[in-house]
């Protein structure tokens, strides 16, 4: 089982909105390729390599190195941005909906390490275009978060003094789980979660 398909729960990712199988093989290639050596590093050949298959096949499936990291970049923001609306969107107070928010990212971010260390990290690989689509989708990830802390300082449940700035310090926290979580760490992404919603909570100074 490859790294970009298993979570420290043993979950599988499965990728299911990439088809057919052979496209699907040479994403998962290209997610365990670019986290491991780097975009730039990383030729056509090692993911062909990677997938088992030729580097003529790949550009059935993808025209350029660059088409890869697109795909990938954007079903992982879809996702991420997913679990922030649920969040954002759930029952409970500002308090409730910012420990759910921030643990569920947390545990995404541990889970699927592999995969987020791509989506964060190699942004600056993209083409302008590409580039200006997953910016726009960082700054609804962004807004979720900021939504969610506004709420809670209009309740007064929180005493923040720059939402903007909380906002970032929060989306960062989180972010960097992807870059230092180890499967065979003492902590599992549940773990980890819950430490970081419990930081987070006494960040904004909520009295949970």
């Amino acid at each position: 089982m490859s790294t970009a398909e298993e979570t420290a729960g043993g979950e599988i990712e499965p990728w299911e909105e990439v088809t057919p199988d052979a496209a699907r093989r040479l994403l998962v290639a290209a997610v365990e390729a670019f986290a491991e050596r780097g975009y730039h590093a990383t030729t056509t050949r090692d993911i062909a390599g990677r997938a088992g298959m030729s580097p003529a096949a790949l550009y059935i499936h993808y025209k350029t190195k660059e088409e890869l990291l697109h795909r990938i970049s954007r079903i992982g923001h879809d996702r991420a941005l997913g679990i922030l609306r649920a969040a954002a969107a759930g029952e409970g107070d500002a308090t409730a909906r910012l420990a759910d928010a921030v643990s569920s990212f947390v545990r995404w971010h541990a889970g699927r390490r592999t995969t987020a260390r791509v989506v964060q990290y190699e942004l600056d690989a993209l083409g302008p275009d590409a580039r200006a689509e997953i910016l726009d989708l960082r700054r609804q990830v962004d807004g979720e978060v900021r939504r969610i802390i506004e709420d809670g300082v209009a309740s007064g449940e929180f005493a923040v003094l720059d939402v903007h700035g909380t906002t970032l310090a929060v989306l960062s926290l989180c972010i960097d789980v992807a870059r230092w979580f180890n499967i065979d760490g003492p902590r599992t992404p549940d773990e980890v979660g819950a430490l970081y919603a419990d930081l987070v909570l006494r960040m904004v100074g909520a009295a949970k």
